[in-house]
């Protein structure tokens, strides 16, 4: 007999072998000794109340020979002699696994990164660090694995797609990533062994005859006839493919102007901006699991937040527990943070993107109040600039980020000094009200007062605001023909992932990375 049942268990129980195994059996009504063995499909923690409990779904085998779900198996081709190439502009999440995947159809992928290398990219992140020195093409969000990379590795993901997103966490786990990332419900594999697994897939696809091509910043799109037929590089290399994939991120704004300036379409897309929000991680866990000190057999406690505020709304965004806020920015004299956590997730601190959802009808005011062009398209991106810009100016430079203590912030009150905390780069104290637009400051300010209504403690001065989190999407979208995926005025060109409006996240990007890749294998066997 093969049955699925549901557990709730105390978090010590949970992790003991033969605890579990003793309450399946009395679960099954049989003796633990016809357990051939069991398999976890589900795994989530339901700290609503106490006591806290873990909740986990399993395949149990009863007199039955355990046969344990099989992943994914993938076939990578060599391609070295293969007929067709395929460029690949970025080696995101997106650009990687539409690369593992045009190697399954027997395509060779021809990855262009205007980065470095994941090891090489460490020096700069270390410069930017400590130095406040910012290298445009090589930092947390440029270079191989993308923003991705260091932001997290995070895996869970809105889409409804299983089956799709099984693959997904089945070739992380091929490449090298924990079993268990596809049974949490909130997989993240860590910023540490992210470059690892990364490293792997890179190895693959040149083992297989790919090719990757770092340090080549693509500044040209050549094309004949409605057809795309190569690219360009800043160092005027040109490369030639039967087919380019556009996966270059959501801060590859030189793309987007390039398509603005070739008069290809392209749509302004509203996103969201705000801070990053950092409390001590004792004091999430104390309010999430209700209690003075968290249980070692518990992770370190995550809050997800939502709150409408004059119809727009207010969201926790990344939400990184024992986490570390960096800086993001992608050139000088603009300041992003964004947040990572390592495996364990055991520093000192959480954080979280704090944002406001941003809508044309108060971006274009402010604009012409500042007396930007809003140009067509564009505008979106042009508010996103100038918010960082004043940022980096209220910061004081090289990256040192304005912040306020939480419950300064709410109170309209400029902090006379800062808590420890994990932003290297260091912090300014200064009223965000001189660095944020009114209808996000102030929409921050209601929201996170809400969020203390929710959230006991949640508002404390023990807590810091760091402005600003602006890179949570592309803020262009590069449309697509729906049953093609090709843009509609070049018909080999496959605007993809994040940077091109297609999605939110490291799975939904790889996600649309296979996609467009498995259309593209169908256009070129047309």
């Amino acid at each position: 007999m093969i049955k699925s049942i549901q557990l709730r268990l105390l978090p010590p129980d949970s992790d003991s072998s033969e605890f579990l195994l003793n309450t399946i059996a009395r679960k099954m009504a049989c003796k633990p000794q016809d357990i051939s063995g069991f398999q976890i499909r589900k795994k989530s923690i339901d700290a609503r109340g106490k006591p806290i409990f873990v909740q986990l779904t399993l395949d149990v085998f009863v007199n039955e020979t355990f046969v344990p779900q099989s992943p994914t198996t993938f076939q990578y081709k060599d391609v070295h002699q293969a007929k067709n190439r395929v460029l690949i502009i970025g080696t995101g999440p997106a650009g990687i696994f539409a690369a593992l995947s045009l190697l399954e159809q027997g395509i060779k992928p021809i990855l262009l990164e205007r980065g470095k290398d994941v090891r090489s990219r460490r020096r700069d992140l270390a410069a930017l660090n400590k130095e406040g020195i910012i290298n445009p093409n090589s930092n947390y969000c440029f270079g191989e694995g993308g923003a991705g990379t260091y932001s997290d590795g995070k895996l869970y993901t809105r889409s409804n797609k299983r089956g799709e997103i099984h693959r997904i966490l089945d070739a992380f786990i091929h490449f090298g990533a924990e079993p268990s990332i596809r049974y949490e419900s909130h997989p993240h594999i860590g910023t540490n062994k992210l470059p690892q697994i990364i490293t792997r897939m890179r190895e693959t696809i040149l083992a297989c005859g790919g090719e990757f091509h770092f340090n080549a910043h693509v500044t040209d799109i050549i094309h004949q006839f409605r057809q795309v037929v190569g690219v360009q590089t800043a160092e005027g290399v040109r490369f030639e493919g039967d087919a380019c994939i556009l996966a270059t991120g959501h801060s590859a704004r030189d793309i987007f102007q390039l398509f603005h300036q070739k008069k290809w379409a392209i749509e302004a897309k509203p996103f969201a901006l705000g801070v990053r929000i950092e409390h001590p991680q004792a004091l999430i866990d104390q309010i999430q699991y209700h209690c003075p000190t968290r249980d070692p057999h518990l992770p370190p406690a995550a809050y997800s937040l939502v709150h409408q505020v004059n119809a727009r709304g207010v969201f926790s965004f990344c939400m990184c527990p024992g986490g570390i806020i960096a800086p993001a920015s992608t050139q000088d004299g603009e300041l992003v943070v964004n947040g990572w956590s390592p495996s364990k997730r055991n520093n000192p601190y959480a954080n979280s993107g704090m944002v406001v959802q941003i809508e044309a009808d108060e971006v274009l005011p402010y604009l012409k109040k500042n007396n930007i062009a809003p140009e067509k398209q564009l505008h979106f991106l042009k508010f996103q600039q100038s918010v960082e810009q004043k940022a980096f100016q209220a910061g004081g430079g090289k990256f040192v980020a304005p912040a306020q203590r939480v419950g300064d912030f709410c109170a309209g009150k400029v902090s006379a000094s800062l808590p420890e905390n994990s932003y290297l780069p260091g912090l300014n104290p200064t009223s965000l009200h001189d660095v944020l637009p009114p209808f996000v400051h102030d929409r921050l300010v209601k929201g996170i007062q809400a969020f203390g209504k929710k959230m006991k403690g949640y508002v404390t001065n023990e807590a810091i605001v760091v402005a600003t989190e602006s890179r949570t999407s592309s803020p262009v979208k590069i449309p697509r023909d729906p049953t093609t995926l090709h843009h509609p005025q070049l018909t080999n060109l496959y605007p993809c992932g994040e940077g091109a409006g297609y999605a939110g996240g490291i799975v939904s990007a790889a996600m649309d990375g296979e996609r467009v890749a498995n259309q593209i294998a169908i256009s070129l066997s047309l």
